[in-house]
């Protein structure tokens, strides 16, 4: 167990604090329920926004920024929609040293902002779609905050289209899921359940709101990401209308989407260890370090030569850390680069010169390997994908294993009150028996799962007829 790393098994919510701020990922502000993103933290976003913004440009969508301050007449337009966010929300009242005429939101989402400029935009059927993604920051006036998983500014990318019909927007908001899912899944190597959400957790103001569910190692649930179908309640709210081939005006229908500095959080506690970060290949920007070992000086130059050497070489296929710092003992770098979640760390001491050898060494299984010098560039280009692979494969086997399928209530709450995990219950479409759930166990529906099976049952709670099971978990 690396220093000042509190045991998973001793305090699991002390361990993954210990996690961020030993691994430099990010540290408190000043500003109480706010974060500082450290280099290392902001490494993985900007790892986790390269590639997911090549994923949304594939699929069509452009970039574009829209302002930060909203006017408090913008938010009360759609009225479900600022009911759910305005105990979250801070307002500006003063700019300049005077009142403002009007109080102006600092954006939790920007959809009110957003559909007040395609209202400008949009006349015609020739005008759609509009496939907009824009990365901001938000502020959300959280009471209970936790670096990552839930503060009260943070990083995010929302995405906002429109479109001529319901059709259109249902099948954005459904390739959209499905893009979160496959990131989710080849990228950060964690396993997710795609499905739709209850009406009471639905997005306020979406007619359907869809989500990724992940499972934690301490079994509780994280929603990875979010596709909401608004609908025209936006279009309407706004009045975005637009002329139809037909001739006739018609109400724009909507979608919006977004993932947030929260993967990261998701990351850390799907594969991290007493160690420190467990970092997918994939999401490493310098996934391979080269630490070179010597105590004498004539050591010193033949070890450093061969590991020179070797740096260039890996150098033009991976982005490769050369740790040669003098003040700091192998010992201190083994556990620096452990700490990181480095993936692969290569070891080159005066034996392994003499032997034309390296030492291959694994972060998330901490295996080592003894590998010829000349079979070490194509061992690095093999161990890369394949630790990928496992990784999401171990936390697969971990989702499977925690996840029961349960058919009376008092066992639901046993599960929930023991150990927790994914509970596959029967339910019967009650919002009351959803909530009789939440209030005895603080336990919810994270989705009805897309690929569950058709299946008649009774609900769990009320013994009332019910069409398939639905994921119920504890989650951040």
């Amino acid at each position: 167990m690396a220093k000042n790393i509190t045991a998973r098994s001793s305090d699991y919510s002390k361990w993954y604090t210990d996690v961020v701020i030993q691994a430099k990922l990010a540290d408190y502000s000043p500003v109480k329920g706010s974060m500082v993103i450290r280099p290392n933290g902001y490494a993985i976003w900007e790892m986790i926004q390269q590639n997911l913004d090549r994923m949304f440009k594939d699929t069509g969508h452009v970039n574009a920024y829209f302002p930060l301050l909203i006017p408090e007449s913008f938010m009360t337009k759609e009225a479900e929609h600022v009911e759910g966010f305005a105990p979250e929300c801070a307002v500006v009242t003063h700019g300049g040293g005077q009142p403002l005429e009007e109080n102006l939101y600092i954006r939790p989402t920007s959809e009110t902002i957003i559909w007040s400029m395609y209202k400008k935009w949009i006349m015609s059927y020739r005008d759609l779609p509009i496939l907009i993604n824009q990365w901001a920051n938000v502020m959300r006036w959280e009471m209970r905050t936790r670096l990552f998983l839930r503060t009260s500014e943070f990083l995010w990318q929302e995405g906002h289209t429109a479109h001529a019909t319901a059709e259109e927007a249902e099948a954005e908001t459904l390739r959209m899921l499905n893009v979160y899912k496959t990131f989710a899944e080849e990228y950060l190597a964690m396993p997710v359940i795609a499905g739709r959400k209850s009406e009471s957790e639905k997005f306020a103001g979406a007619v359907h709101t869809y989500s990724i569910e992940a499972m934690m190692q301490d079994k509780k649930a994280l929603q990875a990401g979010t596709s909401h179908n608004l609908g025209q309640n936006f279009a309407k709210a706004f009045d975005v209308q637009f002329q139809d081939k037909d001739g006739q005006r018609r109400y724009v229908y909507a979608t919006s989407w977004g993932v947030s500095t929260r993967l990261i959080g998701a990351l850390i506690m799907t594969h991290s260890d007493d160690n420190g970060l467990v970092l997918p290949p994939r999401l490493a920007q310098r996934p391979v370090v080269i630490v070179p070992i010597y105590r004498k000086e004539e050591e010193k130059t033949r070890v450093l030569a061969y590991a020179d050497a070797l740096h260039k070489e890996l150098s033009a296929r991976h982005k490769v850390i050369f740790d040669d710092r003098e003040q700091y003992k192998p010992g201190y770098k083994f556990a620096e680069w452990e700490l990181q979640g480095i993936p692969l760390r290569i070891e080159i001491g005066p034996r392994d010169v003499e032997n034309n050898k390296v030492v291959l060494v694994r972060r998330d299984t901490m295996q080592k390997e003894f590998i010829d010098r000349s079979a070490i560039a194509a061992k690095v280009d093999e161990t890369l994908p394949l630790m990928q692979r496992e990784m999401l494969e171990k936390a697969r086997v971990w989702q499977k294993e925690n996840t029961f399928n349960v058919d009376d209530y008092d066992s639901l709450k046993s599960i929930i009150a023991g150990d927790g995990g994914f509970i596959n219950a029967h339910w019967c479409g009650s919002a009351d028996c959803e909530a009789t759930v939440k209030e005895a166990t603080k336990a919810t529906i994270r989705n009805i799962p897309f690929d569950r099976e058709e299946e008649k049952g009774a609900c769990v709670v009320c013994g009332k007829p019910s069409d398939g099971r639905v994921i119920f978990a504890k989650a951040y």
